[in-house]
């Protein structure tokens, strides 16, 4: 039986806004493209044991292209069914018997979540189950909200909540190895003052000044990655793959290497690291074995700076059940989408999958475990983003800048969804948010505060 705490939360409301958000510039990753997207606003107001009350906030896109990316379902049945679920996951939160701390809320619900998805599914009249991760989708905003929460109304920073004075011990969801142990353990005390910023090649983007033409935006942003680069010495670069078409997706990866390099080099840096995608678009992992084995042929230098491989093959590993060791001998091999549960988790490693990619849509509370359990195991993470604006990027930023990620951060919204952001969280956190970055690198200094650091205070004005 948990032990009650006075820090311990009850959910006095829950407030959704849903905004309508268009993109700059369409993003496409594997087999979509994004061009407009809701993005989902959440104010929680909670009550701790000493009948202390305060608010918090969480955000994410409602961004069924990537949770449920499977053309035998309209993208209006998606959002209709996200958004009954993110209905349905509010009304049993707001239910839910407190007290309770984030984290314990999130796992028990973890089951009753996967049945309103299903719920939502039947209500709207879609035959095609709803994938849990796209489930996770509606849920985040919500327990991002309610960490906020909770450190506000305790008067702590968040990341402060995760030890023995605040919540039991990890082994009630990682097994017995992890008695006695807490998320504190894995996590860094103070945010790192600065984060690298990964920037998205994404399949439609521009690489040259010699692509341009009068179809570009012409609102005073780069349009190409070597206009990208030198705007903002970004030094982290992560490419958008297509996974069925190899002399493309090698063509692809070296030019961004090149192009990238001679950017840096002008700017007077000579760091620069490479990440690859295929968002599940491979058959097998010999395609990516092959892509390797040809592209450290071509230039080995590209082949030394990528850091990992994401998300290869297809998401379900039970279907999906290759043996990625192959990827893994060459270089480092990262779940994403496959990431969803605790015994997710286990049947990566299992598989060989070298490491996994923590993101603040999966949940800020699986966050914290799973990067607890990498920890322990030695595992290797990314933080990573699903174009994250807003409060998003701010809740994203600073779990990167609180983890031992393998590099930095995504900050994908700068570049296809600028506008998402309001201009108070530009002003007030404009190190994360300002573009032209100083050597490629977001500033967290206006993390502070209690809570996540939103200071929505100063936000709200």
């Amino acid at each position: 039986m948990r032990t009650l705490r006075p820090s311990d939360i009850s959910v006095l409301e829950l407030e959704i806004i849903l905004e309508p958000q268009r993109a700059r510039t369409p993003l496409k990753f594997g087999g979509v493209v994004v061009e407009s997207v809701p993005f989902c606003r959440i104010r929680a107001k909670v009550e701790n044991g000493r009948h202390e009350i305060a608010e918090g906030w969480g955000g994410i896109f409602v961004m069924d292209q990537w949770g449920w990316p499977d053309a035998a379902v309209s993208h209006e049945d998606k959002q209709r069914v996200m958004q009954h679920t993110i209905d349905g996951y509010v009304h049993l939160v707001t239910a839910h018997l407190g007290p309770f701390h984030p984290i314990e809320l999130f796992m028990a619900l973890e089951d009753d979540l996967a049945r309103i998805s299903r719920e939502a599914c039947r209500a709207e009249g879609v035959a095609v189950e709803q994938p849990f991760l796209n489930a996770l989708v509606c849920a985040s905003p919500i327990d991002a909200a309610l960490h906020d929460a909770f450190g506000n109304v305790n008067g702590i920073d968040s990341y402060a909540g995760y030890g023995p004075d605040f919540m039991d011990d990890l082994s009630t969801w990682l097994g017995p190895e992890f008695a006695g142990e807490y998320p504190e353990q894995y996590i860094r005390d103070e945010y790192l003052p600065k984060v690298p910023v990964f920037h998205l090649v994404g399949g439609l983007d521009k690489l040259t000044r010699d692509e341009l033409d009068d179809s570009d935006p012409d609102d005073g942003l780069p349009n190409c990655l070597a206009d990208w680069v030198a705007y903002e010495g970004m030094y982290c670069l992560k490419v958008k793959l297509r996974g069925n078409d190899l002399d493309w997706d090698i063509e692809r990866t070296l030019a961004v290497h090149d192009i990238g390099l001679e950017e840096l080099g002008r700017l007077g840096i000579d760091d620069m690291h490479l990440t690859a995608d295929t968002n599940e678009m491979c058959d097998s992992p010999d395609y990516i074995v092959e892509m390797l084995h040809r592209i450290r042929e071509r230039s080995p230098e590209c082949f030394e700076r990528i850091l990992y491989i994401e998300q290869p093959t297809g998401r379900d590993l039970d279907v999906h059940d290759h043996d990625m060791s192959a990827i893994a001998a060459l270089k480092p091999v990262i779940a994403d989408e496959s990431l969803t549960t605790v015994e997710s988790f286990d049947r990566a490693v299992e598989l060989g999958w070298s490491g996994v990619a923590l993101k603040t849509c999966k949940g800020h509370s699986s966050d914290m475990l799973f990067a607890a359990k990498a920890g322990k195991l030695g595992v290797p993470y990314a933080v990573q983003d699903l174009t994250n604006p807003s409060l998003a990027l701010i809740h994203s930023v600073g779990l990167g800048a609180r983890l031992f990620t393998i590099m930095g951060v995504e900050a994908n919204s700068r570049q296809f969804f600028p506008a998402s952001t309001t201009e108070a969280e530009k002003r007030v956190h404009e190190g994360i948010f300002a573009l032209a970055l100083v050597r490629g690198e977001a500033d967290t200094s206006s993390l502070r505060g209690t809570g996540l650091g939103y200071q929505m205070d100063r936000i709200l004005g």
